[in-house]
């Protein structure tokens, strides 16, 4: 599948996308114990815990998808198949960290990297069922699409499905966040941006300061703009 769009950003600087090849199935071994190995390493630097990245268009998202997804085989076609890759790789890190330790982020709904799914309310419903068979720490859900190219409610089947531990994630308010908590619709919330922007967000919440808003020329990007120079709140 061809990425079109917004070039890439590397450490030569932004470059197009290039187009990839489907991996053949001999090679996909290699691949579940590169996370494997990924994971004794975070584990030998000293990390808590892991968190699998299942979403946004890499690699196991284009898996788990459809519209990425076009391959025969046993990791292509039904649900099962096409999830086949995200569950191998789980186990394998699990085998390193222990399931208590080791969390999944998954985007149903985002178009980002060109990602598109036929059915994503049905593919979210399915998978949120299929995960409780692994006891992973938490499942980490984006429940929205940057592009807004997509739409739907993932949240609600998925809290009706997945029975443990559900962090949500995209354009919450510390009020909705709060509210989301309180009604057991999540059981936390997960801020990216505005952490990035805010490095005291914690105590910007609690006083009801105001937040400031982040920079998106600075993402990705090598250097100290946007990563360690956003400012404290001053009273």
């Amino acid at each position: 599948m061809a990425i079109t769009g917004d070039e890439v950003q590397t450490p030569e600087g932004k470059k197009a996308h290039a187009l990839p090849r489907a991996l053949r199935d001999d090679e996909i071994g290699g691949i579940v114990a590169g996370f494997g190995q990924a994971a004794k390493n975070a584990q030998a630097a000293g990390f808590d815990g892991v968190e699998v990245h299942g979403a946004n268009g890499y690699l196991l998202d284009q898996f788990l998808r459809d519209g990425s997804n076009t391959r025969g085989g046993a990791y292509g076609g039904s649900l099962e198949n096409r999830a086949r890759l995200m569950f191998e790789v789980i186990s394998a890190v699990t085998q390193v960290w222990g399931s208590d330790r080791v969390g999944l982020r998954i985007s149903p709904l985002n178009s980002y990297n060109d990602m598109i799914d036929s059915d994503p309310l049905g593919l979210a419903t399915w998978l949120a069922g299929r995960l409780n068979d692994f006891g992973l720490a938490y499942l980490h859900l984006m429940r929205g699409d940057f592009l807004q190219k997509q739409s739907g409610d993932v949240l609600t089947p998925v809290r009706a499905n997945y029975k443990g531990v559900l962090i949500g994630n995209m354009g919450y308010t510390a009020d909705e966040a709060e509210r989301a908590v309180a009604e057991g619709i999540l059981d936390a919330v997960a801020f990216g941006t505005a952490f990035l922007a805010n490095p005291d967000l914690p105590a910007r919440i609690r006083s009801q300061a105001p937040l400031t808003p982040p920079n998106p020329a600075t993402f990705y990007t090598p250097g100290p703009a946007g990563y360690t120079d956003y400012p404290v709140w001053r009273a």
